[in-house]
C-alpha cells in the first residue's frame, strides 16, 4: 500500500510537470493561456475564438464560458465558438439560466458545435443551443434531452416544432436539420471539424454585422483557395482541469474511497507518512468533487460508517461480523452515492464499482488484516510481559475465538482437549503474532506429542528413571567416582 501511495504521488507529479512543460511551449498569442491555429493568409482578418467544453457543465465550466465570452469584447474576436461535448449539467436551473443570458446577450456573435463525431449535447446544456447565434452538429453527434424549458427574460427557451420532442428524445444531425433545430444550413451531412464551422460562418449575418472569417488566396498553381481566420482555442487551466475532473463522478468516489482507505491505512502505522499525505490529498479533492454533483449525504454516510466497521476489525487483526457490516454498507453506498440528472445516469460504471468494491473488499479483508499482524508480531512490540496473565473469554474458545485480557481484547487459541466457553477464566502461556496461546486456569491439558519427544531425545522423565536404577543397581562395595 504504502509503494502504491508513492506511485500514484510520483504520477500526479509527473502529470504537473508535463503539464507546466506543455504550456510553456505554447506559442505566444494576443491572449495568454489560448493556442492558435491559422493559415498565412488568413492572418489580417478577425480572430474567432473556440472554448472548448467537454464533460458535464459544472460551475467551472459555466465561469469559463462567461469569462471568455466576456473577454471576446475586448481581445479583439470577431465570434466565439463552444465545441461542446456534454451529456449533462450539474449546475442549478438558475445557474444555467444566468448562463444563456450571458450567451444572448454578448457583444460578439455565439456559435456552438457539438462535436467531434460521436459528442452529444444532452440535458439543460442543449438548451444553450436555442440562445445562441449559430448552432451546428458534427456527423454522429446527438442533441436533446432538454427537459422542461428554461425561462430567460421572461420567455421560454423554444426549438420551433420540434421542442416539444427534444425535452425527452435525441436528434442526430439529420432530424435536427430537417426540423429547423439548427441555425447552420449546410447541404454537407453535418460539420465534421471546427476548422469547418468557422469556413461556415462566413458572410453570416449576425447582431447587424457580417462575419468575415474567409479570405481567398492563390495558391502557386494560380488556383483560387480559401483559408481560414486565425483560430484561438481556449481550455481550462491546469487546476480548473483538475477540479473539474474531480467532479466527474467516477473520479469523485474513487478518489474518496481511496483517501479513505490509505488514511485508515497511515493510522494503523503509527505515523505520518507518504500514505496518510496522498490520502488527505484525495479526500480534498473528492469532497471538492461530491459537492459539485448531486450526491446523497445519506450515502456518503453509509461509505463512512462502512470504514469504521472495517477498521473495528483490523483493529482484532481478522475479519468478523463488522467486517461484513462494512461490506455491506460499502456497496450500498457505491450503488445509491450519485443522484441522476437531466439526460445523465451518474452511477460510476461497472469496471468503476467493481474496481471500487473489489479493491477494498481486497483491503480490508485480506491487505490491512496481514499488515496489522505483520507489524505487531515483531519483537519490538514487546508483549512477553503479558505470559501467565489472567483473563477472560468473550466468546468460545475451541481452539479459536476471542479473550480479554489487560483490558483489551485479543484473539486467542487453546488446545482442543480443553476448550473455553465464553465467560471462563484462562491463562495466557504463549503469543504467537497477535493471537494468544492460553488455557484453562486449572486443568490446562499436555501435549504428549511434546512428551513423546522428550522421552526420544533423553530429556525426559524415562531418562531421569534409567539414571536412577543403574545408581541403585550398582555392585555393592563399588565406588562411584566422580
Amino acid at each position: 500500500m504504502r509503494r502504491l501511495a508513492i506511485i500514484l504521488l510520483a504520477a500526479a507529479t509527473g502529470i504537473g510537470l508535463l503539464a507546466s512543460t506543455a504550456n510553456a511551449s505554447t506559442p505566444p498569442t494576443t491572449d495568454p493561456g489560448a493556442t492558435t491555429a491559422s493559415t498565412t493568409d488568413g492572418k489580417d482578418l478577425a480572430p474567432v475564438d473556440v472554448v472548448q467544453v467537454s464533460g458535464l457543465i459544472d460551475e467551472i465550466l459555466v465561469d469559463e464560458i462567461a469569462t471568455r465570452v466576456d473577454a471576446a469584447r475586448t481581445n479583439g474576436a470577431q465570434a466565439v465558438i463552444l465545441q461542446i461535448n456534454s451529456s449533462g449539467a450539474v449546475v442549478s436551473r438558475d445557474r444555467m439560466v444566468e448562463l444563456l443570458g450571458v450567451i444572448r446577450d454578448s457583444a460578439v456573435p455565439i456559435g456552438i458545435w457539438v462535436g467531434p463525431s460521436g459528442a452529444n449535447l444532452y440535458g439543460l446544456g442543449a438548451q444553450m443551443l436555442a440562445a445562441a447565434d449559430v448552432t451546428a452538429m458534427a456527423p454522429g453527434a446527438h442533441i436533446g434531452k432538454t427537459g422542461t424549458p428554461l425561462v430567460v427574460d421572461g420567455v421560454d427557451i423554444e426549438f420551433g416544432v420540434v421542442t416539444d420532442r427534444m425535452r425527452t428524445e435525441s436528434l442526430g444531425f439529420q432530424d435536427a436539420r430537417e426540423h429547423k433545430a439548427l441555425k447552420l444550413d449546410t447541404t454537407d451531412e453535418g460539420v465534421p471539424a471546427v476548422k469547418n464551422m468557422v469556413l461556415a460562418m462566413d458572410g453570416l449575418q449576425v447582431r447587424g454585422t457580417t462575419l468575415d472569417t474567409i479570405s481567398e488566396s492563390r495558391n502557386d498553381d494560380g488556383a483560387k483557395q480559401n483559408n481560414a481566420t486565425l483560430v484561438r482555442f481556449y481550455k481550462l487551466g491546469l487546476l480548473n482541469q483538475l477540479l473539474h475532473t474531480a467532479s466527474s463522478p467516477a473520479v469523485a468516489y474513487l478518489l474518496f474511497i481511496i483517501g479513505l482507505a490509505l488514511l485508515i491505512f497511515e493510522f494503523y502505522t503509527a505515523g505520518v507518512g507518504v500514505a496518510g499525505v496522498v490520502g488527505a490529498v484525495c479526500i480534498v479533492l473528492s469532497c471538492y468533487g461530491l459537492a459539485s454533483l448531486p450526491t446523497r449525504g445519506w450515502a456518503v454516510a453509509a461509505i463512512l460508517l462502512s470504514m469504521f466497521a472495517f477498521a473495528v476489525d483490523v483493529q482484532v487483526g481478522i475479519p468478523r461480523l463488522w467486517t461484513g457490516v462494512g461490506v455491506a454498507l460499502f456497496v450500498i453506498g457505491s450503488w445509491f452515492l450519485f443522484r441522476n440528472v437531466l439526460g445523465a445516469d451518474l452511477r460510476p460504471s461497472w469496471i468503476t464499482l467493481l474496481a471500487g468494491i473489489g479493491g477494498i473488499m481486497l483491503t480490508f479483508i485480506v491487505g490491512m488484516p496481514s499488515m496489522v499482524r505483520t507489524r505487531f508480531a515483531t519483537p519490538t512490540v514487546g508483549r512477553e510481559w503479558m505470559i501467565g496473565e489472567m483473563g477472560t473469554a468473550v466468546a468460545d474458545i475451541s481452539p479459536e475465538g476471542i479473550a480479554r485480557v489487560a483490558g483489551g481484547t485479543w484473539r486467542a487459541r487453546t488446545n482442543r482437549a480443553t476448550p473455553l466457553k465464553a465467560g471462563e477464566v484462562l491463562r495466557v502461556v504463549a503469543i504467537d503474532g497477535v493471537t494468544l496461546e492460553v488455557e484453562p486456569e486449572e486443568g490446562g491439558a499436555k501435549d504428549y506429542r511434546e512428551m513423546r519427544k522428550k522421552r526420544g531425545d533423553g530429556t525426559g522423565d524415562d531418562a531421569a528413571t534409567v539414571e536412577t536404577v543403574e545408581i541403585t543397581g550398582a555392585t555393592p562395595g563399588a565406588g562411584v567416582t566422580a
